[in-house]
This record gives structure tokens, sequence and C-alpha cells, in this order.
């Protein structure tokens, strides 16, 4: 294994969900790489691979939502991380789910947080692009519950 990818896998990162509305239909992935970047103005960025079709979305949409998964959406996680998975609307069927009110993305219940957002810039780097974003609304915080994160290579409870 590339000692690259072994020395970021010993870093433990949230797990979340990314949700978009792109017209009739719900488009969302799990993602690896979201953090909060700035307190005033309230900022947050995610990190897509170029080559997705989520990527190609947001370039054309501003307004998405993100659930940040508890250690019992190990599942959910799962569903959303599979290549050629249907629509976001199919993956939550069975999922306890609303959608918000500012970015009309399907959002998460169950979580530890959920946050609506919109881009106001968009970063090339490398085989990868950042997206940085205001705040619209934090839609939950469960704090009582135990987040999901992902480390070396697995989904693993926190606690």
């Amino acid at each position: 294994m590339n000692e690259f990818i072994e020395a970021m896998a010993q870093v433990a990162t949230a797990v979340t969900v990314l949700t978009v509305k792109d017209g009739r239909d719900d488009v969302g992935a799990t993602i690896g790489t979201f953090t909060s970047i700035s307190l005033d103005p309230q900022l947050v960025m995610v990190s897509l691979e170029n080559t997705g079709y989520l990527n190609e979305l947001l370039l054309r949409r501003d307004r998405w939502a993100v659930s940040v998964l508890s250690a019992e959406q190990k599942a959910i996680a799962s569903r959303f991380a599979t290549s050629g998975r249907p629509g976001a609307r199919l993956l939550l069927a069975e999922t306890p789910h609303h959608r918000g009110e500012l970015s009309d993305a399907l959002i998460v219940e169950g979580g530890v947080a959920a946050l609506e957002a919109e881009t106001t810039q968009v970063v090339p780097a490398g085989d990868h692009t950042l997206y940085i974003a205001r705040v619209l609304s934090v839609n939950y915080v469960t704090s009582g519950l135990s987040p999901l994160v992902r480390l070396r290579g697995r989904y693993r409870p926190v606690g």
C-alpha cells in the first residue's frame, strides 16, 4: 500500500452523507472529508473526487445538506458509498429523513448533527475539488450519540 495512503488511514474522519436536490432527483454520497473551517462567518468544507457525478452536480447546485452519522448508522454510510447506487430517496426509503427547508436536500435523521449549506467558493485541489460553504442552518444536534468515524479503512464508533 502506498505510504501516503497508509499515513492518512491513521487519521480518523467523521462519516457524513452529503445530499443535494437535482430537479426531480435526489443525489447523495458518503463523504469522508467534512470539516468546519471558520466560526465567523460559519463556514464548512467538503472534498469530492473530480470524477464523480456528485462533484459535477455541486458545480451546478449551490445548496446542499450534510448529515453527520451516528455509530448506529453504519448501514446508511455503506449504502451511500456503494458505486452505481440508486437515488438518495430510494436509499433512505426505510430510514427516517426529511427535506431541508433551505436546501431542499434530504437530511438523514438520527445522526449526531445535520446542517444545510451554500457553496461560496470552489477550489480545485489535485484529483479533488474543495467546496467551501456558508452554513445556512444547523438542522439538529444530538450530542448524546456516538459519532461514526472512518479509521484504518473501516467504519468505527467513537467511545
